[in-house]
C-alpha cells in the first residue's frame, strides 16, 4: 500500500516509492529504493528541500499505527493526481532559459548512468524504474528546449564519455521520435532505448574504451561485441521491452548490410534502430574523444549526408529537422561580415537560426556579443557559410555558445556594424 508521510516519520527499513521533490534535488539516483541503513535515512532527512515521501508498505516497514496519515484510498488518489500533473508536457522556453537547468540535468543523469553501468558490471540487472525516471527528466528538458541538453551533452571529458553519450543519445532519440510524431509510449521507449543502447560497454575494458590512439584489429573486435553483450544483459534482466532490446543490438547496423552484429539490410532494420544509428553516430563524431577532437556540428551533418549506404534517408532528414542544418555550436559567417555561433533553431526556417554574434571579420577582433534571430522579418542578416574556428583563432567557441562566458544577451535584429 502507498502512503504519503512527512520526512520526520521516515525510518530504516521503509521502502521509498517516491520522493516529493524534484529529481535533481534529492540525493538518490533511483526514484524508488529500500532504506537499508541509517546513512540513507540521514541523507534524506538532511536534504532541506524534502518534506514528504511516498512509501510502499508492501515492500518495507510501515509507520507506527498512530502516525498513519490519510486513508489508503486517499493516498492512491493523490498519486494518480500527481502523476497526471507530471505527465503534462512542460512549456517551451528559450535556450538561455533552459541551459542552466539542462546542465544540472545532464550532470545528474550522467552520474546516474555511471552508477547504472557499475551495477551491471557487478552482475545486477538494469532497474527499468530508475532508467525510466532518467528518461522522464531528460524528456522534460527536451520538451522545454530541444537544443540545450543535446548540445551540452557534447561537452564530454574522456572519463565520462560513455555515460554522457548515453544521455545525449537518449535526448536525440526523444527529439527525433517527437519530430516523427510517434505515440507518447513509443517516444518514451525510444528515449529508454537511447539511454541503454550502449549498456554492453559496461563489459568492455576501460583501457580500450578510453584508448588515446587507434584501436588494433583485436581491440576493435572486442568493442564490436558490445551490442550483443548489452542485448544479452537486457534480455536476462527482463526489465525492458522490444524497442530498447532492438536498438541496443542493432544501432550499428547499416542499410547497405555492412553493419554489425547481424549485417541487417534496409527493410530488416526497424525504424527505432535506424533512429539509433543516426543519433549514436552524430553524438560520437561531434564529441571530443581521447584520440581526436570532435567535428564541428555543421560539418558533421554534411559528412553524414555524404555517407552512402549508412543511414535511412527519411530518418536522417527528420534528424536534420530536429537539430538544424547549422546545429547549436556551429560557427557561421554572416552577410554583415561578422562571425556568430548558433544558439538554437528557429521554428520558421532551418537556414535562419538564432545566432550569437561576437567577432568582426573586418577588424579580426571580438565585438560586444548580441543574439539575433535571423528569421525575424526585420533582420537583413543571413548566413553565408559555416566556418572553422581555427581559421580565426577562436579557441573558446563552446564556452561562448553554452553561456559559460558571461556575455550580455539581447535577442533582436541587431544592425550590421
Amino acid at each position: 500500500m502507498l502512503k504519503k508521510i512527512s520526512i520526520d516519520q521516515i525510518r530504516q527499513g521503509m521502502y521509498v516509492k517516491e520522493v516529493c521533490a524534484p529529481w535533481l534535488n534529492h540525493p538518490f539516483w533511483r526514484s524508488s529504493f529500500l532504506l537499508k541503513d541509517a546513512k540513507d535515512v540521514r541523507r534524506l532527512t538532511e536534504e532541506k528541500s524534502i518534506r514528504e515521501v511516498w512509501i510502499d508498505t508492501a515492500k518495507g516497514l510501515d509507520v507506527a499505527r498512530e502516525e498513519v496519515p490519510d486513508s489508503v484510498e486517499a493516498a492512491v488518489e493523490q498519486v494518480r493526481i500527481e502523476t497526471a500533473v507530471r505527465s503534462q508536457p512542460p512549456p517551451t522556453v528559450s535556450f538561455a532559459e533552459e541551459v542552466e537547468q539542462a546542465a544540472k540535468t545532464c550532470a545528474m543523469a550522467t552520474k546516474a548512468v555511471k552508477s547504472m553501468f557499475e551495477e551491471v558490471r557487478m552482475g545486477n540487472a538494469v532497474s527499468a524504474e530508475a532508467a525510466n525516471e532518467l528518461v522522464e527528466e531528460i524528456s522534460s528538458s527536451v520538451y522545454r528546449n530541444p537544443g540545450a541538453l543535446i548540445s551540452l551533452a557534447r561537452l564530454k571529458t574522456a572519463d565520462d564519455y560513455t555515460y554522457m553519450h548515453s544521455v545525449a543519445v537518449c535526448a536525440l532519440m526523444i527529439s527525433v521520435a517527437r519530430q516523427l510524431k510517434l505515440k507518447e509510449d513509443e517516444i518514451r521507449h525510444a528515449g529508454l532505448a537511447g539511454l541503454l543502447h550502449d549498456v554492453g560497454k559496461a563489459f568492455m575494458p576501460m583501457e580500450i574504451l578510453n584508448k588515446p590512439g587507434k584501436l588494433t584489429d583485436e581491440e576493435f573486435a572486442i568493442v564490436k561485441g558490445h551490442p550483443a553483450e548489452g542485448h544479452r544483459v537486457l534480455v536476462e534482466g527482463k526489465a525492458v521491452g522490444e524497442i530498447p532490446l532492438d536498438v541496443c543490438r542493432h544501432h550499428h547496423e547499416k542499410i547497405d548490410g555492412s553493419g554489425y552484429p547481424d549485417r541487417l539490410k534496409d527493410a530488416e532494420i526497424t525504424i527505432f534502430a535506424k533512429m539509433g544509428a543516426v543519433c549514436d553516430v552524430y553524438d560520437a563524431i561531434t564529441s571530443n574523444r581521447p584520440y581526436k577532437q570532435g567535428w564541428d556540428p555543421a560539418d558533421s551533418i554534411q559528412k553524414m549526408t555524404d555517407w552512402s549506404g549508412h543511414f535511412d534517408q527519411k530518418i536522417f532528414r527528420t534528424f536534420v529537422k530536429c537539430i538544424g542544418i547549422y546545429p547549436t555550436g556551429s560557427l557561421v559567417r554572416l552577410s554583415s561580415s561578422r562571425l556568430g555561433v548558433v544558439l538554437e533553431q528557429s521554428t520558421k526556417s532551418l537556414l535562419s537560426p538564432h545566432v550569437k554574434v561576437f567577432f568582426s571579420i573586418k577588424s579580426r577582433s571580438h565585438i560586444q556579443p548580441s543574439v539575433i534571430d535571423l528569421s525575424n522579418h526585420k533582420c537583413e542578416d543571413r548566413i553565408l557559410s559555416k566556418e572553422d574556428p581555427a581559421t580565426w583563432g577562436i579557441e573558446n567557441l563552446n564556452e561562448i555558445w553554452s553561456g559559460l562566458l558571461d556575455f550580455p544577451q539581447s535577442l533582436s535584429p541587431a544592425p550590421a556594424p
